[in-house]
Order: structure tokens, then sequence, then C-alpha cells
């Protein structure tokens, strides 16, 4: 496993962050694999996502679209995500109920601080599997002349309302269950995490995948086997899930800047770099749809559709085989190899 470094740097919280204005003291996790004076790529992590989780189906090899014979690859924890600053390890008065409710903005800023602190003056590609992908739009937009090729998986530039109720019903699973004790649990509220992964499962998969019992390519006899051993096993911190459910569903490019007037169009068309947007065809939380809306108003965008029925998992490595050669494929099109 590759050493994890820490990067720490104070920025001044975003105006969409619950304690905008102020300032806050930022700690960033952060894998840097390869030779840094190789272009640099940057992936961040998903939600409940961990470094070594993030597409590494994308550099673990020479015949990877990214080996690390030829890139340097970062990848960095988003904040909440428990490697990076979250509830459940900053100190106080920022622990636990108190961490602050931060957005992809904070992130991004901290994320550039860090390029500058390992000297990276330029990205070759950022690259982002959902909320990592949406993390992905913010840095094309803060930062348009800093990255050259940017690769959205299942993921959108701001979080529809659809997509930001299905989050409702995790969070709602979660905070109601006895033992979260409204955020101030002293042991792992077991009921609320299994109730959490419960309602959340449905949604990560299609319903064709269920409909072919595919938990048992996976393995698993039964569904109740997979559900047992996959969402019943959660290995993330209540409040830093809980955190990261606010980061996604107040994702919008659009906030950024005022005079935008929360125009997304306006948004997209601030994104110099070339893109690759790639939805999955069964993901309910991201439809392709809303990628063909956006791509409208990308100048340099390309969409490549995932044809899958591992919803939209199949954006970040956990599909089929042929998903994962699909990506490598669009990655190294778009980098022109």
């Amino acid at each position: 496993m590759p050493e994890t470094k820490h990067f720490t740097h104070t920025i001044k919280l975003s105006p969409g962050s619950s304690h905008a204005g102020q300032y806050f003291e930022g700690r960033l996790a952060y894998w840097s694999l390869g030779d840094a004076s190789k272009p640099t790529v940057l992936m961040p992590t998903c939600f409940a996502g961990k470094l070594e989780t993030t597409t590494p189906f994308l550099y673990d090899s020479e015949t990877s679209a990214l080996p690390l014979s030829k890139y340097h690859i970062l990848v960095v924890g988003q904040l909440g995500g428990g490697e990076s600053s979250s509830p459940s390890n900053q100190a106080a008065p920022f622990s636990g109920v108190e961490f602050p409710r931060v957005t992809y903005e904070d992130n991004i800023h901290l994320q550039h601080a860090l390029c500058q602190s390992l000297g990276v003056k330029h990205l070759e590609a950022y690259i982002g599997f959902s909320m990592g992908g949406q993390q992905a739009y913010y840095m094309s937009v803060l930062y348009p002349d800093f990255v050259s090729n940017v690769v959205m998986l299942a993921t959108s530039a701001r979080t529809s309302w659809h997509n930001y109720n299905f989050l409702e019903g995790p969070k709602a699973a979660l905070e109601s269950a006895v033992d979260f004790e409204d955020g101030h649990y002293k042991k792992e509220p077991v009921r609320g995490l299994r109730a959490f992964g419960r309602v959340y499962s449905t949604w990560a998969l299609s319903q064709q995948w269920y409909r072919e019992e595919c938990w048992k390519v996976l393995g698993y006899d039964t569904l109740e086997q997979y559900l047992q051993n996959i969402w019943d096993k959660r290995s993330n911190d209540a409040n830093d899930l809980l955190s990261m459910l606010w980061t996604w569903q107040n994702g919008n490019i659009a906030s950024c800047f005022p005079k935008d007037k929360d125009d997304l169009p306006t948004a997209l068309g601030r994104i110099k770099a070339k893109c690759a947007i790639m939805p999955s065809r069964t993901d309910m939380y991201f439809p392709p749809e809303d990628s063909e809306e956006e791509v409208k108003h990308i100048k340099n965008g390309k969409l490549a559709v995932i044809e899958s029925i591992w919803g939209h998992l199949a954006g970040g490595g956990a599909g089929t085989a042929e998903d994962k050669q699909l990506i490598n494929e669009q990655v190294s099109q778009l980098l022109g190899q």
C-alpha cells in the first residue's frame, strides 16, 4: 500500500458553506504515485470512497490508460470522507456534529493549494467518479487554465432535485435510528448505519441488475447475503456520511460566480478543458439525460455512455470488465494516446 501523506492549509470557507467566511485549517490525505516529473493526473475520492478504492483500474498496469511509467498520479481524499478533515477526526471546536458543512468549492481550493505545494503548476487531467466527478466540474470552472483534460464519470455539474431527494432517504434512516443520538453517539450507531446502507443499496444498481440476480456474480447465493456483506458493513463514520451527503446535495457549479445568476449553461461555458462525460445508462442518481443536456454547453465536451446494467457503480469500476475497458479507452482517447 502506498504511503498516505497529509497536507494542511488554511482556507476561507466558501459562501455556500455553513461557516461561510470563516477560516478553516483543512487537512488533505493523499497518495503521490509515480514520478513527479511526469504529467500529473489528480483523482479525488467519491462518496464513502477511500484512496485505495479510487479508480485504481486506470493506473494499476502498463496497459491501463494512466500507467505510472508515464504519469504522476495524485489521489486525494475529499473533506468529510474520513481520511482528510472530517467530523470523525477533526479536533474541537470542529469535531463531530460541529464540523462545518463544506462545499465542493472548499475541496477544490484545498486541492489546488496542495498542487502548488508539490510544485504541480498544471494538471494534465482531472478524473472523478460520482462526487469526484462533481469536483471535476468545479475544478474546471474555478481553475479553467489549470487543467487540460477532465473526465466526469457518472456524475453531474449540478445535483438534480431527484438526486437530492434520493439522498434524503438514507439520511432520514440514519438520523431516525435510536443509536444515532442526534450525532452525539459514543459508539458506532450500528442500527443507523445498517438502515442507511439498506436504503442506499437499491439506488446504486439497476432494476435489471436485480432481475438478473447479479449478486451471484459476486459470489453470493442470495440477495440477503449480498446485503449483509456489502451494504451492512459500512466502514464510514455516521457523521462523515452526513457531511458528504450535504456537500453532494448542494453541488452546483452555477453557484460559484454570482454574476452567472445560477444559470447552468453559463457556468458550463466557462470550462476550457477537453472533457469526456461518461454517464452510466442505468444510473438512477445521474441519468444520461442530464449529461446529454450538459454536454451541449461545454465547448470541448464529448459524451460517451457506459452501456451497463451495473447502475451508478459502473462508473467507478465496480461493474464489468467491459465497463472498465470502455473507461480506459475513453481516457486514452482524451489524452491523445
